[in-house]
């Protein structure tokens, strides 16, 4: 068991090997980023099941460490967040900080490779997607990425809703991710939903 400093924040989600920004203003965050800077630099990012104070948490989320930091006059940081790996919620502890606190069970990380025809599928897909969208994307380098950091990367930076954010977060396998990555895109490129609302980071 691990014990985690939390940060609940609807559509921001964090994978492993990747890196989230974040502009920190509130003052109870503030603090907890002081205190993950005086201890190990590490939080916790995850998903409230609704945009409210104290809400509920979704069971899944991604443990980050604090990479740069950028500490502003008056007491906000920008930082970036490098994810290092999943975790499980087993219960949330009775603290006395402005922050929440959780213990959590670490979830190891299966070392996936994509077969052929999954990754030219969602190849296809996403060019489809973007192309729907309005996305100018670079789709040579996308070529370069290995399988892990293009499905991970996209499934962070989607324009998709917090429930399937979430959904995807907790897919187990990159196989797994794959495929529900393909059907979102489907679903949401066919619903012309190019809202954004779930990838504000602030």
């Amino acid at each position: 068991m691990t014990r985690i400093t939390i940060f609940p924040l609807t559509g921001a989600v964090l994978y492993p090997g990747l890196q989230l920004p974040l502009h920190i203003f509130e003052p109870r965050y503030r603090a907890m980023v002081s205190d993950a800077l005086a201890r190990d630099r590490r939080i916790g990012m995850i998903q409230p099941q609704k945009p409210v104070d104290g809400a509920p948490l979704f069971s899944i989320g991604c443990l980050g460490r604090i990479g740069d930091v950028e500490a502003l006059d008056d007491g906000r940081f920008n930082i970036i967040l490098d994810g290092e790996q999943r975790f499980r919620i087993l219960r949330e502890l009775d603290v006395t900080t402005p922050f929440r606190q959780i213990e959590a069970e670490l979830l190891e990380e299966p070392d996936d490779v994509l077969a052929p025809i999954e990754r030219a599928s969602f190849e296809r897909e996403a060019r489809r997607f973007a192309e729907a969208q309005g996305y100018v994307v670079d789709w040579e380098q996308v070529g370069r990425l290995d399988d892990t950091s293009l499905i991970n990367g996209v499934s962070q930076i989607a324009p998709f809703d917090a429930a399937a954010k979430q959904a995807l977060l907790e897919a187990s396998g990159l196989s797994a991710r794959c495929e529900l990555l393909v059907q979102l895109m489907q679903f949401f490129g066919r619903a012309g939903d190019g809202d954004e609302d779930g990838a504000t980071l602030q």
